[in-house]
C-alpha cells in the first residue's frame, strides 16, 4: 500500500491523487513524537473522566414515539441496557429543548444529524468521547495542519467547515462495525451525487494494524456511486488502513469504510475528524457547546471551521 510522508516535499501532490483515484490517503508523520505523547495523555484524561461520569444532560417528558426510537437503536447498535436507556434520555432531553417537537419520519428514517447515538458500545469495551472543542485545546492543531488544509481545499475548495471532530477508543476483542458511506450521503438515494460532500480523517494515536481495529475501506468504491450493504460482512478488496502512531488517514465520504474488528488485548485509540462542504449540515453544532473561554485556543479560521460565522443569520 502506498503511504505518503508529511516532512517530504512533494507528497501532498501525490496524496491528493491518491485520494482521488483510490478514495483515500495514508500519510505518516503526521504528528511529531512530542505530540503524540502529548495528546494520548489529553485524550485518556478525557475519556477516564467520561466513563466515571458519562454525559448527562437531563431528561424529558416521554412520548408514544420512544418505543420504536428504542427498538431501532437497539437494532442499530451493539449497546448495553445501561447505555441504550442513556441514549433514550438524551433524546428525551433533547426533544424538550426543541419544545417537544417530533420528528415527521419513522425512528430509522431521522437525519442521524440530530440523534445522540451510543457512547458506549461493544458491551462497552469501545467508547466515543464527542465535543472535542470544548474539551481538547489541542484541536486547534489538528484542524489547522499544514499537510491537511491544502488537501481539504482541493477536495471541498476553500468554503468547507468541520462537520465534526471526536475521540474512540476501539475495545480489545470486539467485532468492528458495520460498512457504510458518511452523512449526508446516507440519507440519499442512488445514484448518490458525483461531488465530493466530505473528507473523514483519522489521526492515529495507536499503530494501527490489521488486527487491532484499523479502519477498513474499499478501493475505488467511491466511483461506484452506491451506499453499500448495511452488514458486517468481508467486502472484495477491502483493505486496513495500517500505519505507525501518528499517522493521519484520509477517505472520501463517499469510500466505503468500517472499523475492523479489535482481536488483540488492547483498546486502539485515535481521533476522527469530518469536514463536509459549508453548504451541508454539520453533525456538530459546536457554537452551542465550546464555551467562551475555550476560543482564546482558536485561530479565525478555526472558529469559522467550527461554526462560527457558518450559519444563517436574522435578517429582520
Amino acid at each position: 500500500m502506498e503511504r505518503f510522508n508529511a516532512t517530504n516535499d512533494g507528497d501532498q501532490e501525490k496524496a491528493l491523487h491518491h485520494l482521488r483515484e483510490h478514495g483515500f490517503a495514508i500519510i505518516e508523520s503526521a504528528l511529531t513524537k512530542e505530540e503524540l505523547e502529548e495528546i494520548r495523555q489529553l485524550v485518556d484524561e478525557i475519556m477516564i473522566r467520561e466513563r466515571a461520569a458519562p454525559f448527562d444532560p437531563g431528561d424529558g417528558p416521554a412520548t408514544e414515539d420512544d418505543t420504536a426510537m428504542e427498538a431501532y437503536l437497539a437494532d442499530a447498535y451493539t449497546v448495553s441496557k445501561d447505555e441504550l436507556a442513556r441514549i433514550m434520555k438524551r433524546i428525551r432531553y433533547s426533544r424538550a429543548q426543541s419544545q417537544g417537537t417530533p420528528w415527521p419520519v419513522e425512528a430509522a428514517q431521522v437525519n442521524h444529524n440530530f440523534l445522540h447515538i451510543p457512547l458506549l458500545l461493544d458491551d462497552e469495551k469501545t467508547q466515543r468521547c464527542f465535543n472535542l472543542p470544548a474539551k481538547l485545546p489541542w484541536c486547534g492543531r489538528l484542524l489547522e495542519d499544514p499537510f491537511l488544509m491544502p488537501l481539504l481545499s482541493a477536495m471541498l475548495k476553500e468554503d468547507y467547515v468541520l462537520s465534526d471532530i471526536s475521540a474512540t477508543s476501539i475495545g480489545p476483542h470486539t467485532e468492528g462495525g458495520y460498512w457504510h458511506v458518511d452523512a449526508p450521503l446516507t440519507m440519499l438515494p442512488e445514484p448518490l451525487p458525483d461531488v465530493v460532500l466530505a473528507v473523514q480523517s483519522v489521526w492515529m494515536l495507536d499503530d494501527f494494524t490489521a488486527d487491532n481495529g484499523a479502519t477498513r475501506v474499499v478501493p475505488g468504491s467511491h466511483r461506484t456511486l452506491k451506499k453499500p450493504a448495511w452488514n458486517y460482512d468481508r467486502v472484495d478488496d477491502e483493505i486496513a488502513l495500517t500505519g505507525p502512531a501518528g499517522s493521519l488517514a484520509l477517505w472520501l465520504s463517499h469510500t466505503w469504510h468500517r472499523v475492523g474488528a479489535n482481536v488483540t488485548d488492547h483498546p486502539r485509540r485515535g481521533i476522527i475528524g469530518y469536514f463536509s462542504q459549508a453548504w451541508v449540515k454539520p453533525f456538530s453544532d459546536y457554537t452551542k457547546s465550546v464555551p467562551a473561554e475555550m476560543l482564546k485556543h482558536y485561530s479565525p479560521r478555526a472558529r469559522y471551521l467550527l461554526g462560527w460565522s457558518a450559519f444563517a443569520p436574522t435578517r429582520g
